[in-house]
């Protein structure tokens, strides 16, 4: 009898185990469309720190990662557990979020003169050549404002994680939204570090000599930038990627809408499978972008009323 309760229980555990397992992999790949912005901003955030302070500056943003997201999610599992009619219109406004910070990087140019921003690099090439500026104050203030970036990205996670599993137990939503916590800034800041270091790895292969060092010295050396506008591109598609397919399953007239374009597409020989592959993603991409459009013209409009 003990017997049979206790394969009982460990069967038990097992199934949840692997439901936690198969949530966690849809949250992660949910999430995934905030990590290339993620990505691209906190590898920016350490530009400008002494080569020797790179990692220890990664490290301390990890940590504050970490903190930020120790604060949201018993946040999370408590709107869960006493509001959960408040867990999708907030996914909601996160996936508004993701579309206008999106939209946000498109009109940049257009928001912004180049004279501006020339005048804001001189201010900080100026700032950084002063000897009387204290490198370990400059790094503290990139930490914090790193960390701060942090809270925001974190918080997106966080709050499509917890619509993934918004109708799982409470100790399967514990589990998955601790485990894609932890994954998420493990993953990040792995590969941030990774980034920071890679033109020093350049250096150091170069250094080293020989035809084929070199020849992977230059490439890391002046493929670096090439890396950062692209992981900037893929970031700013996946957030409206991820926002719109959130607004989209938020609103199912609109949903619904969706599959009636794909369904017939996706029936005709030939080309079907990739239209059942892509056109949904490409749709989601364009309300991320129509809703982005929307939330950056209120803002303006917002802001030109307050001035």
């Amino acid at each position: 009898m003990a017997g049979a309760s206790l394969l009982t229980l460990l069967d038990d555990i097992a199934t949840v185990l692997d439901d936690v397992a198969a949530m966690t992999k849809v949250a992660a790949r949910k999430t995934a469309g905030v990590l290339g912005d993620d990505l691209a901003l906190n590898a920016q955030q350490v530009s400008g720190v002494r080569a020797e302070r790179e990692l220890p500056v990664v490290w301390a943003v990890a940590r504050g990662s970490l903190y930020n997201k120790a604060i949201l999610v018993p946040i999370a599992l408590a709107l869960s557990a006493f509001a959960p009619w408040a867990v999708m219109p907030l996914l909601m406004l996160g996936g508004v979020y993701l579309c206008l910070e999106g939209m946000e990087k498109l009109a940049h140019p257009l928001l912004h003169d180049k004279e501006e921003d020339a005048a804001h690099e001189a201010e900080l090439s100026a700032m950084l050549a002063d000897p009387a500026l204290d490198p370990l104050v400059m790094e503290a203030q990139k930490v914090k404002g790193a960390i701060r970036t942090d809270f925001v990205l974190s918080a997106e996670i966080i709050a499509i994680t917890l619509g993934t599993v918004a109708s799982a137990t409470f100790s399967s939503q514990l589990v998955v939204l601790a485990g894609v916590a932890l994954i998420m800034t493990v993953g990040v800041y792995g590969f941030v570090g990774l980034l920071v270091k890679l033109d020093d790895i350049g250096f150091y292969l170069l250094r080293q000599g020989g035809r084929l060092r070199s020849l992977l010295g230059r490439g890391l050396i002046h493929g670096m930038p090439w890396l950062m506008k692209a992981l900037a591109v893929i970031g700013t598609v996946a957030m409206f990627m991820v926002g719109g397919g959130i607004i989209s399953h938020g609103w199912p007239w609109l949903h619904h809408a969706i599959e009636g374009v794909v369904h017939p597409l996706s029936h005709l020989p030939g080309i079907g499978a990739l239209a059942r592959l892509l056109l949904p993603a490409i749709l989601d991409v364009l309300v991320g972008m129509l809703a982005g459009t929307l939330a950056l013209l209120l803002l303006l409009s917002w802001q030109r009323l307050r001035r």
